[in-house]
């Protein structure tokens, strides 16, 4: 095991309002480590702005704001928030908004006034969203009128009318009955007191858990540790007033605010926000803004990359850091990376739950292209245990990875039985992947094998399988379905369905059954991709369906079919 903290009491149950505290032993010995500061996550951020007022802290194509203008317009909309709206400290505010600046200024107002972001997604559908609106009790739902084609706008429609949110926030469009305007936030912000200080012994933001399912698994941050994990990554990678980080991916993800967004503000760099993870986008903006890291680059992007031509063109020196998360990244990749681009690839692993670890710039090839590295607190407690199991396992053997620290979450919001299965008694989070400990450079790092959870990882985008197949066994002519992933050489994975099906039932095909999906509410990312028809599924030894027999005949078939597509005597190249 890793990590200094001495072992504390069994995990507490939930208290009243559905949060799993800290012990207060725990919480007494981080702050005695100067670990945690007993100051709230704005308090922080505010005091960082006052310092770095005059450099850049925002990047779009729409705005190069400083600290100082940044700031003081969240401040007005955090004040116009609760001066123009029924919401109030300790609320909670879903969030369906992209990769724009009213986002950050949203994000961080709601910060300042004490209204506890719930970081959605513009892509969640209304089936998603209100589940999530209901498990937190949240009340405001914030929308980018823009995005898309306008379906955010529909889906605060529909949950204003159902009355399962009352207030309403429009940015980038005009305002629909029941709600009001970003922009008019900000100005009667201009006019309204500052918000009072914000309590730091309580819950800062919700994160979601990699997706959705019908019980919703959401990660309750604290100020005091969130504030903790921004700093502690940006201390890992040295960030000081000199870096500028380009971040491409949706930024209300955990990864965008712990990864990029607060790190980079509490350490006076600047944030340059990509609009999307257009490969032309970003390197028009490595041109123009000359990025010194990305924090988080899928390996999906590092693909395309790879493939686009103009990449070669381009001046990619200014990137120091270039950091792959979300799956492993193929060793070849790695080495073309290096070879054709002259990009030198860390890896890192993290969690909506916590935990980051991340492979040392200057360590061998030989860890930083096989391992996630190490965690990057000496507070962070690694172990690997038996699967299913309480039993720490011997060093090198594959086990289940289990953490726990000073920003490792000790329960999810309102889910006491969940939290049974997926917490030891002594705090540490099972996080349901597969990994091994490895001693190489001289110290202590880790590879991640695999999953034990029924999750499909597609690019960045977590799909949970049950959630999925819950909802294509409403389909009239399905009996029975079994989601799970195939392999893709740019995503990683994808979804396939294997669908038993009503006796004469009509095919469906992936268009039909994504349009049924769609019109249950699911995300358009989570539709299965192939669909497979069988007679029955293939069982386990103990009875139940063997997903792990369905994935390798899909892979089976996938390579026959790359096989005969590429033969000689189809006369494919």
């Amino acid at each position: 095991m890793t990590g200094n903290l001495a072992t504390p009491p069994a995990t507490p149950e939930s208290s009243e309002d559905g949060l799993t505290p800290y012990p207060s032993n725990v919480v007494d010995r981080y702050r005695r480590l100067g670990l945690w500061a007993g100051r709230s996550l704005p308090a922080e951020l505010s005091d960082a702005a006052r310092v770095h007022a005059d450099r850049v802290a925002l990047v779009t194509p729409e705005v190069r704001w400083t600290y100082r203008e940044l700031f003081s317009r969240a401040t007005q909309f955090g004040a116009g928030l609760l001066a123009g709206t029924e919401l109030r400290a300790g609320d909670a505010a879903m969030f369906q908004m992209g990769n724009v600046a009213e986002t950050v200024v949203a994000y961080l107002g709601c910060l300042i006034a004490g209204v506890r972001p719930v970081c959605t997604l513009p892509q969640h559908g209304e089936r998603e969203v209100g589940l999530l609106a209901e498990h937190v009790g949240a009340r405001g739902l914030l929308v980018q009128a823009d995005f898309g084609r306008g379906e955010p706008l529909n889906t605060a429609r529909s949950l204003l009318d159902r009355g399962v949110i009352d207030t309403v926030v429009i940015a980038r469009g005009e305002p629909m009955d029941g709600a009001v305007a970003f922009e008019d936030l900000v100005r009667i912000g201009a006019a309204a007191p500052v918000p009072d200080p914000v309590d730091p012994d309580q819950i800062v933001a919700f994160q979601l858990s990699g997706g959705t399912t019908g019980l919703p698994k959401v990660a309750p941050r604290l100020h005091e540790e969130y504030v903790y994990n921004s700093k502690a990554w940006a201390a890992a990678l040295g960030w000081t007033p000199a870096t500028t980080l380009l971040y491409p991916l949706p930024l209300l993800h955990n990864a965008g605010i712990a990864l990029a967004l607060q790190p980079a503000l509490l350490s006076g760099a600047s944030v340059v926000l990509a609009p999307s993870a257009r490969i032309d986008v970003l390197l028009d903006l490595v041109e123009s803004e000359r990025p010194t890291t990305l924090p988080l680059v899928p390996p999906a992007l590092a693909i395309r990359l790879l493939e686009e031509p103009r990449s070669r063109t381009v001046d990619l020196s200014c990137i120091e850091d270039y950091i792959v998360g979300g799956q492993r990244l193929p060793v070849e990749i790695a080495e073309r990376l290096r070879d054709e681009l002259g990009i030198s690839v860390r890896q890192m692993f993290g969690m909506a739950e916590g935990m980051f670890l991340v492979t040392p710039a200057d360590g061998s090839e030989k860890l930083r292209f096989h391992t996630v590295g190490q965690p990057i607190s000496a507070a962070d407690e690694v172990r690997i245990l038996e699967i299913d199991g309480t039993a720490e396992l011997p060093f090198g053997e594959i086990g289940e990875f289990c953490v726990r620290g000073p920003y490792t979450i000790r329960g999810y919001y309102r889910a006491d039985r969940h939290n049974a299965d997926a917490f030891t008694d002594d705090g540490f989070y099972r996080t349901g992947d597969l990994a091994r400990a490895h001693h190489l450079d001289g110290t202590t790092v880790y590879s991640i094998e695999g999953r034990i959870k029924d999750v499909i990882n597609r690019g960045v985008e977590k799909i949970h399988a049950e959630e999925v197949e819950e909802l294509i066994l409403r389909h009239p002519d399905v009996t029975n379905a079994a989601l799970v992933a195939m392999p893709d050489a740019v995503l990683g994975e994808r979804a396939c369905v294997y669908l038993i099906l009503e006796k004469n039932a009509p095919r469906p095909t992936v268009s039909t059954l994504g349009e049924f999906l769609l019109g249950q509410g699911l995300a358009k990312y989570k539709l299965p991709e192939r669909v497979e028809i069988v007679d029955r599924f293939p069982l386990s030894n103990v009875g139940k369906v063997s997903k792990k027999t369905l994935r390798e005949q899909i892979t089976t078939v996938l390579l026959a079919e790359h096989e005969h597509e590429h033969s000689p005597a189809t006369g494919a190249r």
